[in-house]
């Protein structure tokens, strides 16, 4: 096990068994048979090195656990220290973590602890931009199932750290009836009232809507949540009005950080974003070794 002392999440942590899987599947694949063959020809296998783990654009951090994991994995004395915890904001130059281990260890591991947390701090960064210009607004920020395949779990945590929250994680644990269900259906109202009766007490049924005419179908059965469909801001507003509470309101379809605010301030309660996950730049972090004479510099 790596030394870690992990300052308190913004969001409770991942799974370690998660982790662990995801990182292991990382190293054997930049790895693979051979091991980091640069590496092991110029650094002598008893070197030690202290780096500095810094944000060099602005932004918010995500990913601390995979990327201790992936140095910890190789080098299981490695002592690494985070700075700021999951979640937080960090100006340019900002120091994130500091990480003593063997040094071709950190070598090794250098590109997938990179990998991880760029991707999951890009995502964490773009939902902070799209939870802050919501605020003071009822509506809440939630992601969609438009993930990478075999990260979901990442980058919904990392959806988390940024404020926003999560839709369903995947097609197990909520109903969604879109318009091809109601198409395959033969209507809404077979739709879910199949639903309804092949789910379980705990399981909430939404129900996708394209026009206030299907809204006003939708309505009258038993749902939790409407998605309401690439819908004009004004028809946004009368659908808010239409449902009156009785049911979650979610538009989806359109959203940009132009379209959001004026999205948000016609009171639904939920607006799910798709580019949280699937468009969100990686965030530019960088791991920098310390000469002995600069290690316990501070970095600003």
């Amino acid at each position: 096990m790596s030394l870690v002392s992990f300052a308190q999440p913004a969001v409770a942590p991942l799974p370690a068994h998660l982790v662990d899987a995801a990182v292991r599947a990382a190293l054997a694949e930049d790895l693979g048979l051979a091991g980091d063959i640069t590496t092991n020809a110029t650094v002598p296998a008893a070197a030690r090195a202290h780096a500095v783990l810094a944000a060099r654009t602005s932004g918010t951090v995500a990913g601390l656990q995979l990327a201790a994991a992936a140095f910890a994995l190789l080098d299981p004395a490695t002592r690494f220290e985070p700075i700021v915890a999951d979640g937080a904001g960090v100006a340019p130059g900002r120091a994130i973590a500091r990480i003593e281990g063997n040094a071709r260890a950190l070598l090794s591991a250098e590109r997938v602890a990179l990998n991880f947390m760029g991707r999951m701090s890009g995502i964490a960064t773009l939902t902070r931009a799209f939870v802050d210009c919501v605020a003071g607004t009822r509506a809440a920020i939630v992601d969609t199932r438009k993930t990478t395949p075999g990260l979901r779990a990442f980058e919904k945590y990392a959806v988390r750290c940024g404020g926003g929250q999560n839709h369903r994680t995947g097609l197990f644990d909520a109903v969604l009836i879109k318009d091809n269900h109601i198409v395959a259906a033969g209507g809404i109202g077979a739709a879910i009232e199949r639903a309804r009766a092949h789910a379980g007490h705990m399981v909430k049924i939404e129900v996708e809507v394209d026009t206030l005419a299907q809204l006003a179908i939708a309505l009258t059965y038993k749902i939790d949540a409407v998605l309401l469909d690439n819908m004009t801001v004004a028809q946004l507003a009368e659908a808010v009005r239409i449902v009156g509470g009785r049911c979650l309101t979610e538009a989806s379809g359109g959203v940009s950080l132009q379209t959001l605010r004026a999205i948000a301030e016609t009171g639904v309660d939920l607006i799910s974003v798709g580019a949280l996950t699937h468009s969100a730049p990686v965030l530019d972090l960088g791991l920098d070794f310390q000469a002995a004479e600069t290690r316990d510099a501070a970095v600003h």
